[in-house]
């Protein structure tokens, strides 16, 4: 009797933490990379104010949430009228901050996930060896911006929401929520899809990610 319920409740776990996978926010499809997009001559450049932008993002467990930022590098927009034409976005990969946690513990995950720890460098984004990441517009489609993201050394097509306004001089892009598979960039440690570990142990292959960019001309 008390095999079997352990049994069932194991298995409850593992259907409840599929579900909540698949049940994630605006859930990217991630496929592979494409051209990205020209600008035509009559397009504006706007720069990306780097001090202005952030990139949040939340991981997970079963049990808990982690949430933080990340910081862009720099990049610039090309857009003809009130239309985007073309861009790129320069991600700081060493710039990750751990934002639902303090002190020593917030460091600890924020070396782990930079891979500054001496043996996990290459659990999650390996930022010694890739210091940035890139993503590339592709095109945008009614509100959905396209692009090539690249994580490590993977790049894969992803397209998510967007509001884009403007203020004068002044460009601002913001994103839903979206969430990507990290495990489609190569990033496996500590999934259940690629690790023989117990569900409410698994790390979430999804990361949610919610984009602000200010751009200027």
């Amino acid at each position: 009797m008390t095999r079997n319920f352990l049994k069932i409740t194991s298995m409850a776990a593992v259907v409840a933490f599929t579900v909540a996978c698949k049940d994630a926010k605006n859930e990217v499809d991630a496929t592979a990379a494409e051209d990205e997009a020209t600008a035509t001559e009559a397009a504006v450049t706007y720069t990306v104010d780097a001090d202005a932008s952030t990139i949040s993002w939340v991981g997970s467990k079963p049990t808990e949430d982690h949430t933080g930022t990340i910081d862009l590098q720099g990049g610039l927009v090309k857009v003809n009228g009130e239309t985007i034409e073309s861009g790129e976005f320069t991600i700081d990969m060493g710039s990750i901050e751990v934002t639902d946690l303090e002190g020593e513990a917030a460091q600890n995950l924020k070396a782990h996930l930079e891979g500054t720890v001496d043996g996990k460098q290459t659990d999650f984004f390996n930022v010694p060896k890739y210091p940035t990441a890139k993503f590339v517009v592709t095109g945008l489609n009614d509100n959905m911006l396209e692009g090539n993201l690249t994580l490590k050394d993977v790049t894969k097509n992803v397209s998510f929401p967007v509001m884009v306004s403007y203020d004068g001089d002044k460009m601002m892009l913001k994103s839903e929520e979206f969430t990507i598979d990290r495990t489609d960039w190569g990033i496996q440690y500590g999934s259940a899809n690629f690790t023989d570990i117990v569900a409410d142990k698994a790390i979430s292959d999804n990361i949610k990610l919610t984009l602000d960019v200010v751009a200027t001309k």
